[in-house]
């Protein structure tokens, strides 16, 4: 089986690089934002279990755990950040812009799932934010 290398030296198999350079965008898109909702959600409602096995209050540690794993469901949304620095350097320096606009709307999608989970997690709670 054919390998590329990727910046961390380590094999990608060919079968899956060409998977990932295959798929639809607007479902890369979903996946996206379902990616980081769902791991808002389950890190959160897990944590949550956790607190209430400890003795802790557990509605106030799931909404703790929503704040503070945000941007890690975002980062695991979009697949880490290297892929995503690597296509906003090849937009800037190549001049393929098609590529910096579609990453932007991967983060955004992100962005979305993750504050789509954190407002639930707000509801479910009932936790008061103040600004």
């Amino acid at each position: 089986m054919m390998k590329y290398q990727d910046n961390s030296g380590r094999g990608i198999p060919a079968a899956r690089m060409d998977d990932m350079n295959t798929q639809p965008f607007f479902s890369t898109l979903i996946d996206s934002y379902f990616i980081a909702f769902g791991v808002l959600i389950g890190g959160s409602i897990i944590g949550g279990m956790a607190a209430f096995l400890t003795g802790k209050p557990p509605l106030n540690q799931i909404f703790q755990i929503s704040n503070m794993i945000r941007i890690w469901a975002i980062i695991a949304a979009i697949g880490g950040t290297f892929d995503t620095v690597y296509s906003f350097e090849r937009g800037v320096m190549d001049g393929q812009t098609k590529d910096i606009f579609k990453q932007f709307m991967l983060i955004l999608s992100a962005l979305g799932g993750a504050q789509t989970g954190a407002m639930l997690i707000n509801w479910l709670t009932q936790e008061n934010i103040s600004a």
